[in-house]
């Protein structure tokens, strides 16, 4: 192995390791993705090895108890599950359940002075147009919606089942979404900035701002960003599920890891947690790994790397710069609340919290916050979303906090980026502007509302993408690693790989910063995994067996 200050050959007795263990593929970090592909590869009769910094698995999508004395276990950083498909469920026999939630989305807005709202059913009935017509003064943003989401969810079915397959070119799907929705969508969704496409579509703001939030989430644009940053974001989230639908993991997200853990232990795998790797080397054949435990250094070889870590961890760890780091842009405030607000639109908090609540979200509001979040300035009033897991699920509480009625809130802010988190007080300041937005259209201050811990504190917990960074090792906070791409073979991507490639044969990609990765769906897991079996395949020139 080579040293990495002078790049001599190193020894294990040199370098005062233990002699190196040996095995056939290392996998670098134990969230989900991680454990996704850990179970593959084993179930596939490799020896795998999970190496993981924490001192447990899960990374970002685990459920912690995060205030003392109130037992209830919230989803600390992810919280919802989108792309996740069946065929990972299936395959590797996870015993997860994803539920629905009955509301999409409510949006509070004042109209002629009065406290109002859009509700969105997620199956719409006679209270959804209802709302529509109220808020907007007609059927047309309605009835524009129906036909908007219907060729959205035409194209997410045709798009959403590549991603269990080798990268598609870029010419395929164009036209597999061409007979799926018209020759006009493609050049439209694909060609032109969503805001421009908004812009055409509808004629009410609001309306306007609950489509455009779905593309901004986590992601520092705005809707008209030539790039299409936008875009592609926006088809992440509408491609869930081949429905749109982003659904409640029941037990929170650390139901979901769990149950990936279980599959991987049961398949073989070897995951030690409290193992910080330090260093990878690979001549694109054998590979070894250093890492760190509290006993000591480590030297463990094999034959393939797969990292689900950021692509600039990776690179450090090989020995390179690589590219400077993502910029993170989000603020997550977790709540927990003895009771639910009353709202003053005289909507049901059962209601209004069941999906996404929108707060300060309309197009004309998260262009100015964009501009603002640009310029240096926290957005004020600071757009974000809220969402009550505790309404589609109870078990994340103990049975007495649930008989005492008890709800986890969550809050994501948009348009915060990591750069404006380097000023002290910066979180606090953010935390009273997401609290003071929701207060605009609530009949009595949350504040009012928070449970108690058992030390006397109001149960608020904020988390900016600097504190994502410091405790996930995610470069700038980033939730995705950095930018979504399309899901299709571009300039970055081969037709026929699966995204997950390195310029180092036997070291892939196995996290969100995949060219399929992005959201809580074990896409990149798989696909990683699926590409060292082809490889394996390639040079033993038969299958392996499950």
């Amino acid at each position: 192995m080579a040293d990495a200050a002078d790049g001599r050959e190193l020894s294990a007795t040199d370098a005062g390791l233990s002699a190196p263990e040996e095995t056939d593929v290392v996998v670098l970090g134990a969230g989900h993705n991680g454990l996704v592909t850990a179970a593959y590869l084993a179930r596939f009769g490799l020896r795998v090895t999970v190496l993981e910094r924490l001192d447990h698995v899960g990374g970002a999508a685990v459920s912690e108890q995060l205030f003392p004395g109130i037992e209830a276990r919230l989803s600390a950083f992810s919280y919802l599950v989108a792309l996740m498909p069946y065929a990972v469920v299936r395959d590797l026999e996870l015993d997860v359940e994803l539920r629905s939630r009955p509301v999409a989305s409510y949006t509070p807005v004042l109209r002629d002075g009065r406290d109002d709202g859009l509700l969105v059913e997620r199956r719409p009935g006679a209270a959804t147009v209802d709302s529509f017509r109220r808020i907007t003064g007609s059927d047309r943003d309605w009835q524009a919606w129906q036909r908007f989401y219907d060729q959205i969810g035409k194209a997410a079915k045709v798009i959403a089942p590549t991603l269990l397959e080798p990268m598609p070119g870029k010419g395929v799907v164009m036209k597999a979404v061409r007979e799926a929705c018209g020759s006009s969508f493609w050049n439209e969704f694909m060609e032109e900035p969503l805001g421009t496409i908004v812009d055409r579509t509808f004629e009410d703001d609001d309306v306007r701002g609950v489509v455009l939030t779905d593309a901004l989430i986590g992601t520092q644009t705005y809707a008209y960003d030539p790039t299409l940053i936008q875009n592609r974001c926006f088809l992440y989230h509408v491609m869930a599920s081949a429905s749109g639908e982003w659904r409640v993991p029941i037990g929170g997200m650390g139901a979901v890891t769990g149950s990936l853990e279980r599959a991987a232990v049961k398949a073989g795998a070897v995951i030690r947690t409290s193992a910080e790797v330090t260093f990878v080397e690979s001549d694109g054949r054998r590979a070894s790994v250093l890492y760190r435990t509290p006993d000591g250094e480590h030297r463990i070889d094999a034959k393939y790397v797969a990292a689900n870590v950021a692509p600039p961890v990776l690179a450090r760890l090989l020995g390179n710069d690589g590219a400077p780091p993502p910029e993170g842009n989000q603020l997550k405030v977790n709540l927990v609340v003895d009771r639910l607000p009353r709202l003053r639109s005289g909507i049901t908090a059962e209601t209004a919290f069941a999906g996404t609540f929108h707060v300060d979200e309309s197009a004309g509001r998260l262009a100015e916050a964009y501009q603002e979040s640009e310029s240096g300035r926290l957005p004020d009033p600071l757009p974000f979303e809220a969402y009550c897991h505790t309404l589609t699920d109870r078990t994340i509480l103990s049975p007495q906090a649930a008989r005492s009625g008890i709800h986890t809130i969550t809050l994501f802010g948009l348009h915060t980026p990591a750069r404006l988190f380097k000023e002290e007080g910066t979180k606090d300041r953010a935390v009273k502007l997401a609290l003071a937005g929701l207060n605009r259209y609530l009949a009595e201050p949350i504040e009012e509302c928070l449970t108690l811990d058992a030390d006397g504190k109001p149960c608020i917990e904020a988390l900016s993408p600097l504190d994502v960074e410091a405790r996930l090792a995610m470069p700038g906070g980033h939730i995705f690693h950095g930018d979504l791409s399309w899901p299709w073979a571009t300039g970055s991507g081969v037709a026929g790989s699966w995204g997950v490639e390195t310029q180092i044969p036997n070291v892939v990609i196995c996290g969100s910063g995949a060219l399929r990765g992005g959201a809580v769906s074990g896409v990149p897991g798989r696909a990683a995994a699926l590409s060292i079996v082809a490889q394996i395949q390639r040079t033993r020139g038969r299958r392996l067996m499950r």
